[in-house]
């Protein structure tokens, strides 16, 4: 059996239930882990349960950085799915995974059930994760929850971000009676380093329309990297300024700096141009982070 050899099963998930159930409801969980061995890096376990899958590791940037595929066929939640996704980076192991489409929270049923995602992403010491999924599209009506949460070891080194599209802004639909919580959590060996909560649909509280809020802007983008040496976060956030300062006119910018944690803040109209910029910043942090040039999965251009 050669490295790129993998071992599939419904397993190891910690959930008793069928990936499908008489309600109509699609449970799905995929358990992903990395290591490093003389040969580079490997996925030496691949288990899933229901519709969520990866096929293999493709090497584009040699064998000790491997990019993955997460395939979700149903392509997005109705009311009662859930995602769960475990990813764990043993030490000196190095992954990029993103997914070969936009997620999709559907318009909920009557009946109110939530349409959830939950990530955990685990990285060990002296080894590093990028989590760069394609776009969430969050339909009007959606009664959406999406959870991740970054578990660092000393040492370990993450790149992650998320982009939403609240509603169908192309087709001038907005995010109508529709409701949607993100949570992003990232800790360090077990302390706190950032929580990042946005709650959307409680009537009481217009987050979408405020001011302080995302001011009518229907596409919000959040990149977080690092945690970088503190001698490169001055010069970095200067630089991340510069290029959201030249990006797209019709988006609004931010960086700020956490525990040695970049976080990088985009809001626009449409989820390719929210995207474009967070890449910009990507292929410009990354060398700083990793020590190696950007190289984009080359499904991000199919």
């Amino acid at each position: 059996m050669n490295q790129l050899a993998t071992s599939q099963s419904s397993e190891g998930l910690g959930c008793s239930e069928s990936a499908s159930s008489s309600a109509g409801r699609w449970l799905a969980g995929l358990e992903l882990v990395f290591e490093h061995d003389t040969r580079g890096c490997r996925l030496a376990k691949n288990h899933h349960r229901g519709p969520l899958y990866v096929q293999k590791p493709f090497f584009p940037e040699g064998r000790d950085l491997a990019h993955i595929y997460l395939l979700h066929p149903p392509g997005g939640l109705v009311s009662g799915d859930q995602l769960d996704i475990r990813i764990t980076v043993a030490e000196y192991a190095r992954a990029l995974v993103t997914t070969t489409g936009a997620g999709r929270v559907y318009r909920a049923r009557g009946d109110g059930l939530l349409q959830r995602q939950n990530t955990l992403l685990q990285i060990a010491a002296g080894a590093s994760l990028e989590w760069l999924p394609l776009e969430n599209i969050a339909y009007p009506g959606a009664n959406g929850s999406m959870h991740t949460r970054v578990n660092l070891e000393p040492g370990a080194l993450f790149a992650g971000w998320e982009v939403t599209s609240l509603g169908l802004p192309a087709r001038g639909e907005s995010f109508h009676k529709s409701r949607l919580h993100q949570r992003l959590e990232i800790f360090l060996d077990g302390v706190p380093l950032l929580l990042d909560s946005l709650r959307l649909g409680d009537p009481a509280v217009d987050m979408l329309r405020s001011k302080a809020g995302l001011s009518n802007f229907p596409v919000n983008g959040m990149m977080v990297m690092g945690p970088f040496a503190e001698s490169v976060c001055d010069d970095a956030m200067a630089e991340c300024r510069q290029i959201l300062a030249r990006g797209n006119t019709h988006c609004l910018g931010g960086v700020t700096l956490v525990a040695n944690m970049l976080v990088v803040r985009v809001l626009g109209r449409c989820a390719f141009e929210v995207r474009e910029l967070l890449s910009q910043t990507w292929c410009y942090l990354r060398p700083q982070l990793l020590g190696r040039s950007a190289c984009a999965p080359r499904i991000w251009r199919t």
